[in-house]
């Protein structure tokens, strides 16, 4: 019986062309192939290599690598070279727009600190523009790299455009705080000590960032108004202020004899030492600027340091008062006892 049995079998195998397993075969890998075997047939193959094969394939997708690295290295160092360009430039305009003031020493002496805070202003704004590049140029150079190696980019880029797209919209307030913020840095619309109507408040600026601007006002209020909000700014204190006094006297006055001590006054303030510094040229007594009920009323101006304006005009009323008292022009409001003038007369009844 088992004779015939082992004849049946080798006949099936003889006629079918296979050779069945034996029981010290080895059972076939997950992966169809034997490890050791595939290891054998990579060795193989990189023994068979040639000079001319491993040239080619350095001239391929390594080379290509390394000029993606080498571009975006000098694009990198082409934009931090432009960005200090446009530092430099930004500074120089400050100063000739300085230079073009009327009394231009004075007025660079006086905002030197200014000018050194904007000098640091606008280096900070180059460091910042330096990093945004930095970081632009590294992600594009990062992804062509991962293009060449065969990496994927779709699924990742799909999710960060969902993103960007979602904090595009959650942000779009505070982007425009900082974009608002950079134009005003590099514009130097103003800065730390500036007197700034922003059409909601009028202070003085105390902090000056990307996305808030600080301000106090008259009454000691602080205000912190955000840059994608100012939608127009007044600078009242930007290279040069203005002192404007107005003096009036009684309508049945000299005006000729008033204004003529007035130029006297302002004549003889200019020479002093004390405002010699401050006044940035001579004032001048502009004449008559209105006539009302029993006032006449006469203008002076006069062109001061950023920010001066207001202890030139104080210094100014006092010392016109005294002269004029002096010379005996009256002033248009009655003058009651016991500081002076005839004490009223009753009626009689």
């Amino acid at each position: 019986m088992i004779l015939p049995f082992t004849t049946a079998l080798t006949t099936l195998t003889a006629s079918t062309g296979t050779v069945a397993p034996s029981a010290t075969q080895p059972p076939p890998t997950p992966w169809g192939e034997d490890p050791v075997d595939t290891v054998s047939t990579t060795l193989a193959g990189l023994s068979t290599l040639t000079w001319e094969e491993v040239g080619a394939w350095l001239v391929g997708t390594p080379l290509l690598i390394i000029i993606t690295l080498v571009v975006g290295y000098v694009a990198r160092f082409l934009l931090h070279r432009f960005i200090d360009r446009v530092v430099a430039s930004a500074t120089s305009r400050r100063a000739e727009r300085l230079a073009s003031i009327p009394g231009a020493g004075l007025a660079l002496q006086a905002v030197g600190v200014a000018q050194t805070r904007h000098v640091q202003r606008t280096q900070t704004m180059g460091a910042l523009l330096k990093s945004i590049s930095t970081f632009v140029v590294g992600g594009i150079t990062a992804l062509t790299v991962l293009s060449l190696v065969g990496i994927p980019l779709g699924p990742m880029l799909a999710s960060a455009s969902v993103g960007g797209v979602a904090l595009a919209f959650g942000a779009q307030s505070l982007v425009k705080d900082f974009l608002s913020g950079i134009f005003m840095i590099i514009e130097d619309q103003y800065g730390v000590g500036d007197v700034i109507d922003t059409g909601e408040v009028i202070g003085t600026v105390e902090n000056v960032s990307l996305r808030v601007t600080t301000l106090r006002d008259a009454n000691g209020m602080t205000w912190y108004v955000r840059n994608g909000e100012i939608i127009r700014i007044g600078n009242k204190t930007q290279g040069w202020s203005t002192a404007i006094v107005d003096v009036a006297i009684a309508y049945d006055q000299d005006v000729d004899a008033a204004i003529m001590v007035i130029r006297d006054v302002v004549s003889v303030m200019d020479d002093d030492e004390a405002w010699k510094d401050v006044l940035l040229e001579e004032p001048n007594v502009v004449g008559v600027e209105s006539i009302t009920a029993g006032a006449i009323t006469i203008r002076v101006l006069a062109k001061t340091l950023a920010n001066e304006q207001f202890g030139v005009q104080r210094e100014m009323r006092e010392r016109i008062k005294r002269a004029l008292d002096e010379a005996g022009v009256r002033s248009p409001h009655p003058v009651l006892p016991p500081y002076g003038g005839a004490a009223p007369q009753g009626t009689a009844t």
